[in-house]
């Protein structure tokens, strides 16, 4: 008849009663068409108000398509609400919207939380849907529109709360938002039941003997429902939780633990039956396999099932007095929480370790450039002096083979150069090491050449001990790099006049008949306590210009070949590298 009338009255032709065509008095219908026109424009004015639009309504204008696109969200929010409370609605209290169970508000709050307060009037009309199509609104119209208005700003207020403290979806992610979350939930519950009972009260809908367990009843429905309900709910709708939360579904092992957990409750309800309901800890089992293996999505599937399992073998089981719905309830609860704790600390856990690693690479990246920048150091110093002794030679005429002896100098420098990148980047990149025989004296006498000639030059006293003979079998390359960093280092400390004439000393011996240890010293200041400690630490230098990675690499270097780097605390400098020999 409503299509009638509107359809009659866009085209200007008189309408009867019984919505047929035909030449009734227009007094007859002005108050029919006043009440309509009342309607749509108080429906589109609502909706509007929820989509934030602040289009200028006219009497011919039309709707647009992301209006009418909302408008479609609006009502199937309705729609879902009214059957998910109609599905919830067990063992009422009176007929009342007071049940030990009821996951529509978590539904609610994430319709909030998603549109802001622009959702509020669509959670009214939920509500207010929910009081009249399920409980058949036990109060009149008056008093069911207030009730409604009642629960519709409690849950604005939790969901303000909650996007308050979690802006970017409502939801934990670790265990202290696991905390403030559920301190939110049921302290929000809580406060809700307050002011929902007592309205029950006041109107008259609830005897005084029965406010505390209607209280009771309704705060552990909402605080259940909203605990459990919510962050199955979120995964669901949120495309990069939905598929994570799919793939956590289409694993064999989440297929394990659902059998585990349908056998479980099995146990609870059907043996346990006859053993007064003591086998209901054991379902604390799969929530903890679930939630260690998988994390948080395996956490909130679990218990989502778990609750379902748990109304369902409730609902079987009502005619005894052994189990209640409120007992199952309160297990649930602690079950959620405790799967919730272990799930959200096993995704704590692994972010940890994600972070480690990118941690781990970014120091690595920084060790090589460091290495790279230490080691490179000489070989272009060299091709630069060579470079600069190749001018002076044409300046000067020189002889060719002057010329060809440095210029194949310059081409052994940039050789070197080369190798020590390729290597030092293949050790960072995966700790590869070119392994061969050499001997000891190999190893140590073409590092300390070029220390014996700056030594001369610069009046400081280089000295190399008897070297034994001995095999090691190891990268070359990479110890060379320990060595020349550690002689440097001590060339550096006996370099300010007041330690002169400086004093470098290099020495070797076999110790135990399977490893030789290199031992320099230098006249220069000792190593105290406090800095042996943090020596070999990334980025921890005693100089103002220095990178504070050339022992630490060193040390990897010594470590990777079995050995070992040490700062001996001493009047003067000293440090011994180990290394195991044939």
């Amino acid at each position: 008849m409503i299509v009638n009338v509107v359809a009659a009255e866009n085209s200007g032709t008189p309408v009867r009663a019984d919505g047929g065509p035909g030449a009734l008095h227009p007094a007859q219908t002005l108050g029919l068409r006043r009440r309509i026109r009342e309607s749509l424009t108080w429906h589109r004015y609502v909706m509007l108000s929820v989509m934030g639009e602040n289009t200028r309504m006219t009497p011919h204008s039309d709707l647009s398509p992301s209006l009418l696109r909302s408008l479609a969200w609006s009502l199937a929010f309705v729609l879902l609400y009214v059957l998910l409370d109609w599905a919830s609605y067990i063992s009422p209290l009176r007929h009342l919207n007071v049940t030990l169970w009821n996951p529509a508000p978590a539904l609610g709050l994430l319709y909030l939380v998603r549109h802001d307060s622009r959702a509020l009037p669509v959670l009214f009309v939920a509500i207010t849907s929910s009081e009249l199509l399920v409980r058949g609104a036990p109060g009149s119209l008056p008093v069911t529109l207030w009730l409604s208005l009642v629960l519709t700003l409690s849950y604005g207020g939790i969901a303000t709360l909650l996007k308050h403290h979690f802006p970017e979806n409502g939801l934990f992610a670790d265990r202290h938002g696991l905390l403030v979350w559920t301190l939110i939930v049921v302290g929000g519950s809580l406060v809700s039941s307050l002011l929902f009972i007592s309205q029950l009260l006041l109107v008259g809908l609830l005897r005084a003997d029965e406010w505390s367990q209607a209280l009771t009843e309704f705060w552990i429905g909402d605080s259940v429902g909203i605990f459990v309900a919510l962050p199955v709910l979120w995964w669901l709708q949120d495309a990069p939780h939905r598929l994570l939360f799919r793939k956590t579904l289409l694993r064999g092992e989440t297929v394990a633990y659902v059998a585990f957990t349908l056998l479980v409750l099995w146990i609870a309800f059907v043996p346990g039956a006859q053993a007064n309901y003591r086998y209901f800890y054991a379902l604390f089992l799969p929530v903890v396999w679930a939630a260690s293996r998988q994390g948080l999505s395996g956490a909130v599937f679990c218990i989502a099932l778990l609750q379902i399992g748990l109304l369902f073998g409730g609902w079987l089981q009502q005619q005894t007095a052994d189990i209640t719905l409120f007992e199952l309830q309160i297990r649930t609860f602690l079950l959620a929480l405790v799967g919730f704790l272990i799930g959200a600390s096993v995704d704590e856990q692994r972010r940890a370790t994600s972070e480690l690693r990118h941690s781990l690479r970014l120091a690595a990246a920084g060790e090589m450039a460091g290495a790279l920048a230490h080691e490179l150091n000489q070989p272009l110093t060299a091709l630069a002096a060579y470079g600069s002794a190749c001018q002076q030679l044409l300046q000067q005429k020189g002889s060719e083979q002057q010329l060809h002896e440095v210029i194949h100098r310059m081409i052994g420098e940039a050789d070197r150069a080369a190798l020590v990148m390729r290597r030092l980047r293949d050790f960072f990149r995966t700790g590869a090491t070119k392994l061969e025989q050499f001997s000891l004296a190999s190893l140590i006498e073409p590092v300390a050449a070029p220390f014996c000639e700056k030594a001369a030059a610069s009046g400081m006293i280089f000295s190399v001990g008897k070297i034994p003979a001995a095999t090691i079998h190891g990268d070359r390359l990479q110890l060379g790099v320990v060595l020349r960093n550690l002689l440097a280092n001590a060339c550096e400390a006996v370099a300010e006049p007041a330690y002169a004439p400086g004093r470098v000393n290099l020495e070797a011996h076999i110790e135990n008949g399977n490893r030789v240890v290199i031992e320099i010293t230098d006249s220069g200041p000792g190593i105290s306590g406090i800095i042996a400690d943090q020596l070999f630490e990334p980025f921890a230098s005693t100089k103002s210009s220095g990178l504070g990675l050339g022992l630490a690499i060193s040390r990897t270097i010594a470590e990777a070949h079995g050995g070992s780097l040490t700062a001996i605390l001493a009047e003067h400098g000293r440090f011994q590298l180990v290394l195991p020999i044939e």
